[in-house]
């Protein structure tokens, strides 16, 4: 009895051992999510195609990989649940991995950061918002960022402040702003553009890296950036490539081509490309 139970019990081990191996995957193609409307990191071309710095990015990264990449456009507000459903094997769309976001799925390192900040109307009387051009980080300089924050406050009294919905701008501006301002919120970024330069917000908030390449876009004229830059703490580590939790081997393949995209330098070309300047996160 001992010895028909045994040899079960070895048995259903090695089906379980089976199991395990038919069930690891072998990347051979990698579907890229992306919103395709966020340039420069990612945008649509006029003829359906997609560009940008992720997009350069992606298909190096899958090069050193030795996979096919494939990427699929997908609306921002749906692209983590998109993945959980298997829609596709990772997002690469300026996400930053955030606390809240690593409580749903995984994250590479990250491969790239500008920071978030204000864009308003020139003419406006936010134009001259003090600390324009500084940094600070919510994570190493906690106090002089709160400072920053207590010291642009009063300006935006009575003010609306567009933002991507979902977006960690979004949640920057409901923790920090929401008792001063009105938070409006967009589905594409191109849409809170569109109000700014209608008048009916005051001010937006997203990248660095994005007010720079919008404030250049036809009909955009008198978009600048003002106000200082903010990252780290709840802005998250960076723009990371999200994963289904539990894809340990298509995380470790990533986190060794993005190692080796930072160390070459074909990071930093691919963000002075896109971007003017250098977004490496070491």
């Amino acid at each position: 009895m001992k010895t028909w139970a045994k040899a079960v019990g070895i048995a259903l081990t090695a089906v379980t051992l089976l199991a395990g191996q038919a069930a690891a995957k072998d990347w051979k193609v990698v579907n890229i999510g992306t919103e395709g409307a966020f340039p420069p990191w990612n945008s649509t071309k006029p003829d359906g195609t997609l560009e940008g710095f992720e997009i350069d990015l992606g298909q190096d990264l899958c090069k050193r990989m030795n996979v096919k990449c494939n990427f699929v456009v997908q609306s921002w507000e749906g692209i983590i649940p998109a993945l959980q459903a298997g829609k596709f094997d990772a997002i690469m769309s300026g996400m930053s991995a955030t606390k809240k976001r690593e409580e749903v799925i995984d994250f590479t390192q990250p491969y790239g950061s500008t920071g978030q900040t204000f864009a308003v109307l020139k003419d406006s009387d936010l134009a001259k918002l003090p600390l324009t051009g500084d940094v600070f980080s919510l994570a190493s300089q906690p106090d002089k960022a709160q400072k920053a924050i207590d010291e642009i406050k009063p300006f935006f009294k009575g003010k609306v402040i567009g933002v991507q919905s979902s977006s960690i701008a979004e949640g920057f501006l409901q923790k920090y702003f929401s008792d001063v301002a009105t938070i409006r919120e967009y589905g594409k970024t191109q849409e809170h553009d569109l109000d700014l330069m209608s008048g009916r917000v005051d001010a937006i908030m997203a990248s660095m890296a994005y007010v720079g390449t919008a404030a250049k876009e036809p009909g955009n004229q008198g978009m600048i950036a003002a106000g200082p830059r903010f990252q780290g703490g709840m802005l998250g580590k960076g723009s990371s490539i999200g994963l289904r939790k539990g894809d340990d081997e298509l995380k470790a393949m990533f986190n060794k081509a993005i190692a080796a995209a930072k160390e070459d330098g074909t990071i930093k070309k691919l963000s002075e490309k896109w971007f003017g300047f250098d977004v490496t996160v070491y």
